[in-house]
Parts: C-alpha cells; structure tokens; sequence
C-alpha cells in the first residue's frame, strides 16, 4: 500500500483521502472495515467519491460508512456519530479524509480507546 497509514490503536488507523483502487491493500493489510469523514466534492472534481470506494469496500468484503464533518467545525455530536461507529463496525478500522487530521480529531473526542 502507498498509502500513508497511522496506527493509532491495533484496531483503529487513520489515512489522507483513499479511492477505489486503494480498497484492494486496505484490505490485504487487514483492515475489516472504513470510515469516510470527508465532504464528497470538497477537494473539487477530482477527489475520490465516497460511493465508489464503498463500491470498492463492499467487492472486498469491507464494511463502510460515511460521516462527513468539516474542519475546524467538528461537534460533540460527531464524536458520539464517530463512537457509534467503533463500537460497530468490525475492528480494524480505518478512517480517512484529506490528511487524516479530521479523522484524528474524531477518534480523540470520541473517547474510544
């Protein structure tokens, strides 16, 4: 995988944004499901849609969600969202935006562990 990966936790792992042909290592490294927090469209015409990655995700056998949250604007509310996931999805997981900030910023408030 090219891919930049952070483990923060042996079940939970944070990216910059992925597309469809990322899924396929995603998954050969052992991850069992993924978290999109980024806005489709916000990176303009270019950035990978989160359909197709869950596309991508479900032909692997990978779970996927989609929370969007904005930078600089993420809630309580989205920590909870984000908590919800965790604790549903099969473990590990990844999450993904731009950088990888944002999904950084929802596990930490999340209070998951």
């Amino acid at each position: 995988m090219t891919l930049t990966v952070t483990q923060h936790t042996p079940q939970f792992a944070t990216a910059g944004q992925i597309d469809a042909a990322d899924v396929a290592a995603i998954a050969a490294a052992g991850f069992r499901s993924i978290v999109c927090n980024r806005p489709d469209g916000e990176g303009g015409p270019d950035q990978p849609a989160s359909a197709a990655v869950a596309e991508a995700a479900q032909a692997h056998g990978l779970s996927f969600a989609y929370l969007p949250v904005v930078p600089g604007m993420i809630t309580p509310a989205d920590g909870a969202a984000f908590a919800k996931l965790l604790q549903d999805m099969p473990a590990p997981v990844l999450a993904y935006c731009r950088s990888g900030a944002r999904s950084t910023s929802l596990y930490q408030i999340s209070g998951v562990k």
